[in-house]
């Protein structure tokens, strides 16, 4: 990163439409302000009032503040232009030329799914963050959700990844190493433990009246392939950023809810406007994505026998070796049971449709298990 690219996003007037139309143009901020104000004119189309803030570089004090600034604070800003920068989010007419990152920056290239919903979230809703943030998990490891730190679904979404094992990307309105709402200070910090991120375009002078929400959601739906909206009403920022994904051509999703429910207009609206397509599980999620062709086939049946099973029936299939077809004696040999009581678990595993018997008085297992 170098002081003209931060430059680039402070010069007055410009706008990240105005830089990203300039790099393009001129393809790096450095060529930027080496041009002169004609070029600038005639090359990009640029008004000369802007054109002259470029020529006379009034934005390089500021800039060269603002990466002290990131020194300071441990903040990485992150070009358009470099390797690392959230590959989708560039291709984007609006793309935030810089963006402010604690954390690990290596997510920023890993595949994203955006997760957004109201604040005002209802049991249903959370009880759906989890149930598709788990299922994600245990398909996709390598996944990270993005979301924006906000009150409801955000932080359920991102609690969820954490307690699942996936890493999380929050998406803030604000400038680095500040955290809104101010309360989920801990939640972020937690997130940086667990190898995730933090990020923003506003820099430490961004003046904060509350204007930078819905550019926010823009870099929500920007990052990630696809969005998710759990529970919205009718209007509110989960909309925005659903418009926004549909803008920018991405896979919008919504969790159906029950009509007449305020929280689940939003996503109802969208689902009969035909603006986002119906998920109820992670499967769903995985085949609109397109992620299923590249995953390991497990059927959602046997994932949900999997999950019903005991303990006790659960650690007697983990004696099955890869390939084996053991005996009733042969497993409460393994495992220190009697015959009556392996049997019994055998039956459950039966009936869950997990084992099968096969000739000799053995069993053999009719899905993978990890």
């Amino acid at each position: 990163m170098i002081v003209e690219d931060i430059a680039l996003t402070l010069v007055r007037g410009l706008g990240p439409k105005g830089a990203a139309h300039l790099l393009h143009c001129f393809g790096s901020a450095a060529a930027v302000f080496a041009a002169g104000k004609e070029e600038l004119v005639a090359r990009a189309e640029l008004r000369a009032d802007i054109a002259d803030e470029i020529v006379r570089g009034n934005a390089f004090r500021q800039a060269e503040a603002e990466a002290a600034y990131c020194r300071r604070h441990g903040i990485e800003a992150l070009a358009s232009t470099d390797e690392a920068y959230p590959k989708l989010l560039g291709e984007c007419n609006d793309f935030p030329h810089v963006l402010y990152v604690l954390g690990n920056r290596e997510l920023m290239r890993r595949p994203m799914l955006s997760m957004v919903g109201t604040r005002r979230m209802t049991a249903y809703g959370r009880r759906m963050c989890g149930e598709l943030v788990a299922g994600l998990a245990r398909r996709m490891p390598e996944l990270v959700i993005v979301s924006g730190l906000a009150f409801g679904v955000d932080v359920t979404c991102h609690r969820a990844a954490m307690d699942h094992g996936l890493a999380t990307v929050g998406v803030l309105p604000c400038a680095l190493p500040g955290v809104v709402p101010p309360t989920h200070r801990e939640v972020a910090r937690e997130m940086l433990s667990r190898g995730g991120a933090l990020v923003t375009e506003c820099h430490s002078q961004s003046k904060q009246n509350g204007s930078f929400y819905i550019a926010r959601n823009r870099i929500i739906a920007g990052m990630s392939g696809g969005t998710v909206v759990v529970e919205s009403p009718a209007a509110g920022g989960s909309m925005f950023t659903a418009q926004f994904a549909d803008g920018y051509d991405r896979v919008v999703m919504a969790v159906p809810g029950r009509a007449g429910d305020s929280t689940s207009e939003g996503p109802n609206h969208l689902i009969k406007m035909q603006k986002a397509r119906l998920v109820c599980s992670a499967d769903d999620i995985l085949r609109e994505m397109m992620w299923d062709l590249s995953l390991p086939q497990v059927e959602a049946s046997q994932v949900r026998r999997m999950e019903v099973l005991g303990r006790e029936e659960r650690e007697l299939l983990e004696r099955f070796g890869e390939g084996e077809s053991p005996s009733v004696d042969e497993l409460a040999a393994a495992t220190g049971c009697s015959v009556s009581e392996v049997s019994a678990r055998l039956f459950g595993l039966e009936m869950a449709g997990v084992v099968r018997t096969v000739p000799g008085g053995r069993y053999e297992r009719t899905m993978r298990w990890k």
